[in-house]
């Protein structure tokens, strides 16, 4: 296969040339002054999914093989996705750039170092942890009580042994012991800054409210009582503006920041996102994980935030999934199975209230795998006419943008329907509520939540936050991503259940508080078997093994 040069991928895009800063031949940043040249007003589709099982249902494919049709007939689309972290890519689910014909290229690249974002991210991270501990250790320039701080320390690997660790040992010279632990890069609130930052100065400004910790007084210390704020600016300067890339077909592909959408808002850039908007007709963007989890954080959160919102939201649904929701056996969910196909739909029914909670059309976008029977296909058509709702089958996995032209003409006949009226912005929660409401507002909504439950240490968290001045923020809920529920074992439309938060963390930086339920973690575990493992170099450099079935 051989791309595009980058320079054309832009031009396509209708960039000036001196905007396109390749990055390698395959690969560019985009200036942060492309901002203010575009003038389109792009038509945003939010790609969302139900729960899926582990190893994923498509969601990024299916947003690729969207931006491939659309391009095929004849508009200008552009793919804004995330950036794959290094734990997925060599944990469970492997490569983050879709997959077969529809597919983000350079793919190997993106996986791995790409532009070098994340990399950037966590050196600005672990600068941030460095100076706070000299502050521990001087008192200087800011007294900081060492059982007091509240900043960890990074990585992008899936690492277990560091989720908990002491640092300091060795005697006075070598600094003052403690107990730390480590978050994987996606999960950093550096990363979740550098998403919703507008420019260079709020980059900055967000980046100097980050609670480090407290000082003796019980007063919070910032990073910018520690000097750091610049200093991480330096290190984020090429980090923050937009990565362009190219579909498998040559289509342009914004691809910029990745937050975890379990445990932070999963979301891509803004500046990526507004990028797109001012030079595409439509653009394709998605949120990480199940509706429940990503949509939401990039509805309440990056959109309240960003000013932007969707016209509507293309849900991405496996037979698979459905299946597995109905309670088929995880070795047989590829096998016919109507009576768990419709149970399963009880799960589907409860994302689409969702989507429909927010005030946006809906279409379904069916991930269609070797094994599907056209006579369970024909149940989930029957099912969606019955609601309204559009549906259509992708095989772009298989024919790239040839096989995703009726997801195309579906979501197309959704956004011209909006034309007249576009969907207005309509938040789950004020943020005057208190974040307690907040929190319920979204268990109860989204999840099917009867309450919510707090522990003491929650509550005193949530103290704290207040105390800091976190009370008006946004929530960004902490959840698995397999259950509408906090527990990953109740699959189908969990009812009657109360969802426990168990922690609350103030990302003041970020612009949200983190409520963390059921025994999701920061620093995910590498699984029994490694995606790694599968890797292989060849000897004229390619590398195969980092995407499922290769």
């Amino acid at each position: 296969m051989t791309l595009r040069p980058i320079t054309e991928v832009g031009a396509e895009l209708g960039l000036a040339p001196e905007d396109v800063l390749p990055w390698g031949r395959d690969r560019a940043k985009v200036s942060l002054d492309a901002l203010g040249r575009g003038s389109r007003q792009g038509r945003m589709v939010l790609v969302s999914a139900i729960n899926p099982t582990p190893p994923g249902e498509g969601k990024t494919t299916m947003s690729v093989a969207l931006a491939m049709g659309l391009r095929k007939r004849g508009r200008k689309a552009v793919a804004a996705l995330r950036e794959p972290s290094l734990g997925p890519v060599f944990g469970v689910k492997g490569g983050g750039t879709g997959g077969g014909q529809a597919s983000l290229e350079p793919a190997a690249d993106i996986n791995l170092h790409f532009t070098g974002d994340l990399h950037a991210i966590t050196s600005a991270h672990n600068l941030l942890s460095a100076l706070v501990d000299n502050s521990v250790y001087y008192g200087h320039p800011v007294a900081l009580e060492g059982t007091r701080v509240r900043w960890r320390r990074a990585m992008d690997m899936n690492d277990r042994f560091l989720r908990n660790v002491i640092v300091g040992l060795g005697g006075k010279a070598h600094g003052v012991p403690r107990e730390t632990s480590f978050d994987i890069t996606a999960a950093s609130e550096v990363m979740a800054i550098l998403a919703l930052a507008e420019n260079l100065k709020d980059l900055e400004a967000r980046l100097g409210r980050i609670v480090v910790g407290q000082a003796p007084d019980g007063s919070p210390v910032r990073a910018n009582d520690v000097n750091a704020a610049a200093s991480m600016v330096a290190l984020l300067k090429d980090a923050l503006m937009p990565n362009l890339a190219q579909t498998r077909e040559g289509g342009p592909a914004i691809v910029h920041a990745g937050p975890f959408g379990n445990i932070a808002h999963g979301c891509s850039s803004v500046v990526g996102t507004r990028l797109a908007l001012a030079y595409a007709d439509e653009v394709v963007t998605e949120a990480g994980f199940g509706f429940d989890l990503g949509a939401e954080k990039f509805l309440d959160i990056k959109c309240r935030s960003a000013g932007v919102w969707p016209r509507g939201v293309m849900l991405v649904v496996t037979l698979r999934a459905l299946k597995h929701h109905g309670g088929a056996a995880a070795a047989k969910v590829a096998d016919p199975d109507r009576e768990a196909l419709l149970k399963g739909f009880n799960h589907l029914e409860k994302h689409l209230e969702s989507v429909a909670a927010f005030g946006l059309p809906a279409v379904l976008c069916v991930n269609r795998f070797p094994q599907d029977t056209e006579a369970e296909l024909d149940e989930l058509r029957a099912f969606a006419k019955a609601r309204g709702v559009g549906i259509a089958v992708c095989d772009g996995f298989g024919k790239g943008g040839e096989g995703s032209l009726e997801l195309a003409d579906t979501v197309l006949a959704m956004l011209d329907a909006t034309d007249a009226a576009p969907p207005k912005p309509r938040f789950l929660y004020e943020l005057e509520q208190t974040p307690e409401e907040k929190i319920r507002a979204i268990a109860r909504t989204v999840y099917g939540a009867d309450d919510v439950a707090f522990t003491a240490g929650a509550r005193k968290d949530l103290e704290t936050a207040r105390a800091l001045g976190g009370a008006g923020l946004p929530v960004c809920m902490a959840k698995t991503h397999l259950s509408l529920s906090d527990d990953p074992a109740k699959t189908g439309r969990p009812r009657g259940f109360t969802l426990t938060v168990r922690e609350v963390r103030l990302s003041a930086g970020a612009g949200f508080l983190v409520a963390l339920t059921g025994e999701l973690l920061t620093m995910p575990g590498l699984p029994r078997e490694p995606a790694a493992r599968r890797v292989t170099v060849h000897p004229d450099g390619s590398i195969t093994g980092l995407m499922q079935g290769e």
